[in-house]
């Protein structure tokens, strides 16, 4: 295992731990784990192509950390881990829950490469999206996580992350970055 994969948390026997006051890279395979329940980079891509059909290939040259119990980031870089320092790159996944959720600047960011758990709104119920409304809807896809989608100036942009359970497409805009349009 590569010194930049190791956890510098844990002292003596004691298992490593995560550590919320620094920026840990994740590890690139389930091999190289040391902190117990911290994904995988593997694990990460597979995720986004698995449920959004979003290709690996697509964060190539981007390196994915974890700060805080399952906040994981992206940096379109490298730099040593552990790292100290208060952001790196984006926020970009939670883990350590049942579900899996992509960040807004994920989505805003990645989500033009995604295929598949992708609803496109039209202008009215897009505006009811952003500003953090749920709405009734019918989606013939999977539940869950979506990657939301409109047009903009005549091409379709993500806008966000929903969350399509009983009918019901759940606004995950968080309330700091709703608008009203």
């Amino acid at each position: 295992m590569s010194p930049e994969n190791a956890d510098a948390g844990g002292a003596g026997d004691a298992p490593p731990e995560n550590d919320g006051t620094r920026f840990d890279r994740l590890p690139a395979t389930a091999d190289e784990r040391v902190v117990e329940g911290r994904p995988t980079r593997e694990e990460v891509l597979d995720w986004w192509d698995e449920r959004f059909g979003v290709p690996p290939e697509t964060f190539d040259g981007h390196t994915f950390w974890e700060r805080g119990s399952g906040k994981i980031w992206a940096f379109a870089d490298d730099v040593a881990s552990p790292v100290a320092i208060e952001g790196l790159g984006l926020a970009f996944l939670r883990t350590r829950r049942e579900h899996w959720k992509p960040t807004l600047e994920a989505v805003q960011r990645f989500g033009d490469s995604a295929e598949e758990c992708v609803i496109h709104l039209p202008r009215e119920a897009a505006a009811t999206f952003v500003a953090g409304d749920d709405q009734e809807l019918d989606w013939d896809g999977d539940w869950g996580y979506l990657i939301v989608t409109t047009d903009v100036a005549g091409e379709s942009e993500p806008v966000g992350v929903g969350l399509y359970v009983h009918g019901e497409l759940r606004s995950q805009v968080p309330k700091g970055r709703r608008r009203e349009l």
